[in-house]
């Protein structure tokens, strides 16, 4: 049979007739990268897309999207710090905004190569940071979680398993570049895992509850400590509170010292939040809830239902993806599941934009646990589907930035980053459809897919 077309895995540079389908972690980057980084202010979400960025030009440092979208995060940057390395402004009392640092790590390096001193403002201002959190940041004093970070200020006693992603791994990324022999600080790190997991995990759902409090009676933590066999917690299993977690585990893995004797300690962790991830993923779509317990059945007392939602499956497939790659959890065992939900992610929440782009859509807009003041912030199931705050949006930070996090994963473990369709004999009258993974199919997949008539390939998106 007559060969009619050729499909090759090449790096993507820029749209062409013969390469239009690019890796979808630069598809995201180019339909929402700059709205959400370069001229926003110093906050987690903002920080996280920046952060997601700057690992794709990494991953990629020679396209041409590498080169725009690094000044992006520059500018982010720049916004925020003098060029003494100071903050121009700087919010204490929330591990939030200690989560943006991480962006400082790659300036830091980028600048510094071939200037020994070009990236000093990105390295002090990351000092900074590690110097507030090591010594002056809030942590809890009773004999239950000594020692461990407080969320935030307004909200005492109380640990998240968010506030993992956002102080325990800038903290390991600062020890990685500049103090990788610091055993006790490493420890530090150790202890933030163990005790919110300790008090969190539940076995019998193999899930953490989203928070805890080491002060269950204080009236900032009502939502605590009613009829919860975890003492202190609050009641539900929130999908994107785990992501964090799940997230922030994987990554700290990836830069702690194995030799360290808390290592295997956290790697423990990580299997077990990673067969909770598994066990709960929806075997349908292969994503996950916004409440992980339950599956679409289940109506809130408003009569909000549960849904599948981009970012908890988007950090749920990053973290599984990451943990393969580098060898942590077990290619065989894992690999099925992180790459269906790869695919899920794609088929459930990608769409494309009428300017060509692409959209991720059903994310949770925001979701917390509430001071004495916010009192609907309650971490019931009412509240993380019908609550004041908890919108489902499109196109958000933290589902953006997430997505391109589990995309680069997924380029990286598969060796791929886009499918090029080049037609070998454009006389032909064949109409062929292929799968955004270049495979062809008998009928239109869900999602984006690739259409190639009369020898013109073009991409085109079932909503069905």
């Amino acid at each position: 049979m007559k060969k009619l077309i050729s499909l090759v895995l090449t790096v993507f540079i820029s749209l062409s007739a013969s390469a239009l389908t690019p890796a979808y972690s630069a598809s995201m980057i180019s339909s929402h990268g700059k709205e959400w980084s370069a001229d926003k202010s110093w906050d987690y979400v903002s920080g996280l897309v920046a952060k997601t960025i700057l690992m794709y030009c990494d991953q990629y440092p020679d396209d041409d999207l590498s080169a725009q979208a690094y000044a992006w995060c520059k500018t982010y940057a720049d916004n925020a710090i003098k060029s003494d390395g100071n903050f121009k402004s700087f919010k204490k009392g929330s591990l939030d905004n200690i989560a943006s640092g991480k962006v400082l790590f790659d300036l830091y390096a980028r600048e510094s190569a071939g200037n020994p001193t070009g990236g000093d403002r990105y390295r002090l201002a990351a000092e900074y940071l590690y110097k507030y959190l090591r010594n002056d940041y809030t942590r809890i004093t009773l004999d239950e979680g000594n020692g461990c970070f407080i969320h935030k200020d307004s909200y005492p006693y109380q640990m998240w398993l968010d506030g993992l992603y956002m102080g325990a791994a800038f903290y390991a990324e600062y020890l990685a570049t500049f103090a990788p022999d610091d055993n006790e600080a490493w420890a530090d790190i150790a202890l933030q895992f163990t005790t919110i997991h300790s008090h969190t995990y539940d076995a019998d759902k193999s899930l953490n509850y989203h928070g805890w409090s080491a002060k269950p009676s204080d009236s900032n933590s009502f939502w605590a400590n009613t009829g919860n066999p975890n003492k202190g917690c609050s009641k539900e299993f929130w999908g994107r509170g785990m992501g964090w977690y799940a997230a922030a585990l994987v990554d700290v893995l990836a830069m702690m010292p194995p030799s360290h004797p808390d290592y295997g300690k956290i790697s423990e962790i990580f299997t077990q939040v990673a067969d909770g991830i598994c066990r709960w993923q929806d075997t349908q779509s292969g994503v996950w809830y916004q409440l992980l317990q339950y599956d679409d059945s289940f109506v809130s007392a408003k009569g909000r239902r549960n849904y599948l939602e981009a970012s908890a499956s988007s950090m749920f497939t990053y973290a599984l993806l990451k943990g393969i790659r580098l060898g942590l959890l077990d290619k065989a065992k894992y690999s099925p599941i992180a790459l269906k939900a790869y695919d899920g992610l794609i088929d459930t929440f990608i769409t494309e934009s009428p300017d060509g782009g692409i959209d991720i859509n059903n994310i949770c807009r925001s979701a917390g646990l509430g001071p004495s003041n916010k009192r609907e912030r309650n971490g019931s199931a009412d509240y993380y589907l019908d609550g004041s705050d908890v919108n489902i949006v499109s196109n958000e930070g933290k589902g953006i930035g997430s997505f391109i996090m589990a995309s680069l994963e997924y380029e990286k473990l598969t060796g791929t980053s886009s499918v090029t369709v080049t037609p070998v004999d454009p006389s032909s009258t064949e109409v062929m459809i292929f799968d955004i993974y270049g495979r062809r199919c008998s009928t239109k997949p869900g999602g984006l897919y690739i259409e190639v008539s009369n020898g013109v390939a073009t991409k085109k998106i079932n909503r069905d």
